[in-house]
């Protein structure tokens, strides 16, 4: 009688490859595989694109809701200090003044702010606190714009009017930044509030960035005999360093945007101030505050200009951030620094 070959005893490592490979599903043809991957490289194609044709729309629109503008003004639009509608006079750069100093009053308050939240959450903090602390710190992002501009005007306003202004205007009014009656509102409010709504974002991101770095370079400079502040100065801002800048990158372009809150506490008088306590506009706040009252094309059409600004205000920020972060990490990709 001839015998077959004898099958491997049951429970060996032999059998269960056996029973593995039966139990195997066909495989895909190859005609199916390639005509899934091309749909697949097409569909994230039409995805690309698709966001790129909106970005060309929103440009088309905008360039040809403010052509009359452009033709009547041309760049001069830009450098024009008279905002009369009346008489047929639009110049913006008492907005563009305003958005950016507002910003920039922002930043100064809210990125050290930010910051060390950030590194005492992930560094400092005992660990029952930090989820609390963390939530807490992102539960300020999801505060409403107008909620923000409410408390501004019945809780900071008087605040600064009674307390922060008069105690700047005694002590640094030689600056020239702090001069003037203290009225509560002003740019100093609206940078003030722009910075509350701006430290979620670079808190968060940079609390991010903070865990990212690998824990081999703490302990390597704990080994090396450095202090705790000194192991986070040189081992973990230093490789974190491109994240928090886009961190505040992205805070800057929240702050540039912001339109309710700054509207509510900015004063909105288009004029430029060397002093902070000045009333100003910016170019958010007045198309939220004019727009429905331009009576004939050519008001609207300056309003339309302005939103054109603020595109490119916003295109050149990104620019500036992507060479901010090339000049922080020279070409070199962040985490080649965290290795």
């Amino acid at each position: 009688m001839k015998l077959g070959p004898i099958p491997p005893p049951r429970g060996t490592a032999l059998h269960s490859d056996l029973r593995v490979e039966k139990r195997r599903p066909p495989l895909i043809p190859l005609r199916a595989s390639r005509f899934a991957d091309r749909g697949f490289e097409g569909l994230m194609t039409l995805c690309a694109f698709t966001l790129l044709a909106i970005v060309g729309l929103i440009v088309f629109e905008l360039v040809d809701q403010s052509w009359q503008s452009i033709h009547t003004f041309g760049w001069g639009f830009f450098t024009g200090t008279d905002w009369d509608p009346v008489a047929g006079e639009f110049g913006a750069l008492p907005f563009i003044y305003g958005t950016v100093v507002s910003s920039l009053v922002a930043l100064v308050i809210a990125v050290p702010l930010a910051v060390g939240t950030a590194v005492f959450t992930t560094e400092m903090c005992p660990k029952p606190l930090r989820g609390p602390i963390s939530f807490l710190t992102e539960l300020l992002a999801a505060i409403p714009s107008v909620v923000y501009g409410l408390w501004a005007i019945f809780v900071l306003a008087p605040i600064n009017r009674t307390y922060i202004e008069p105690f700047l205007k005694k002590y640094f009014h030689w600056t020239g930044l702090f001069s003037g009656p203290p009225f509560g509102i002003g740019m100093l409010a609206a940078g003030i509030i722009l910075a509350i709504m701006i430290v979620p974002i670079i808190s968060s991101i940079t609390r991010e960035v903070l865990v990212a770095v690998p824990q081999n370079q703490r302990e390597a400079a704990l080994a090396l005999g450095a202090t705790r502040w000194e192991m986070i100065r040189m081992s973990v801002l230093r490789n974190a360093r491109a994240g928090i800048v886009g961190a505040v990158i992205l805070g800057l372009g929240r702050a540039l945007g912001e339109t309710m809150a700054v509207t509510m506490v900015i004063g909105n008088t288009p004029q430029i101030a060397k002093s902070l306590f000045a009333p100003a506009y910016t170019m958010a706040s007045v198309m939220a505050n004019e727009f429905t009252e331009a009576t004939d094309n050519l008001y609207l059409s300056a309003l339309v200009h302005i939103a054109l600004g603020l595109f490119l205000v916003t295109i050149v920020v990104n620019a500036l951030a992507r060479l901010l972060v090339w000049t922080v990490t020279r070409g070199t990709p962040a985490r080649a620094h965290a290795q």
